[in-house]
């Protein structure tokens, strides 16, 4: 082999060991998300305003406001699911999140948009969620693992869940 090829073989393996793999994409449309939860019988979506202290609350979980003022959810009885956002690194994340009697009963990550951290997609981590609560200082109760590599995807879907338990225990208690 010419040193010329050689160079270019060597230079693409170098590449090709540093490019990072893309895991980015949709992998559940939100309505279909919400058709599934609801097994195709979904109730008409409500809207919470986010404001006074629900606001402030969920500032305080996220370390910024939310990127919208209004949220819509679906209710069935003791039952609520939340299509949230949160800026895993520098993209957000959309992630549903179904919340039973004021605890998680299933995570799911619908729209990857980082190029880094798609492992919390999968199953082996959102299930750690399931069951998990809120305590009396807004904090999950119950430790994450988190994954390596992963930490601000991982973050992000940790503040979700609690945002979200947040959001149904305030859409609870306000129900007549």
């Amino acid at each position: 082999m010419t040193r010329c090829w050689q160079q270019a073989v060597l230079a693409m393996l170098i590449l090709g060991m540093h490019t990072p793999a893309v895991a980015t994409g949709t992998y559940q449309e939100p309505a279909a998300f919400i058709h599934e939860v609801f097994a195709g019988r979904a109730p008409k979506p409500e809207r919470l305003q986010l404001r006074g202290e629900v606001a402030a609350r969920v500032g305080a979980i996220l370390g910024h406001a939310y990127g919208a003022a209004r949220l819509r959810y679906w209710r069935e009885a003791d039952r609520t699911a939340w299509i949230l956002d949160e800026i895993g690194k520098e993209q957000p994340i959309t992630v549903g999140i179904v919340v039973t009697a004021g605890s998680i009963e299933r995570v799911k990550v619908l729209v990857f948009r980082e190029g880094r951290g798609h492992e919390v997609r999968h199953p082996f981590f959102t299930d750690q969620f399931s069951g998990a609560r809120l305590d009396a200082n807004d904090r999950l109760d119950r430790s994450i693992d988190g994954i390596s590599g992963a930490t601000l995807s991982v973050n992000a879907l940790r503040r979700l869940a609690r945002v979200a338990l947040l959001l149904d225990a305030h859409v609870r208690s306000s129900s007549p």
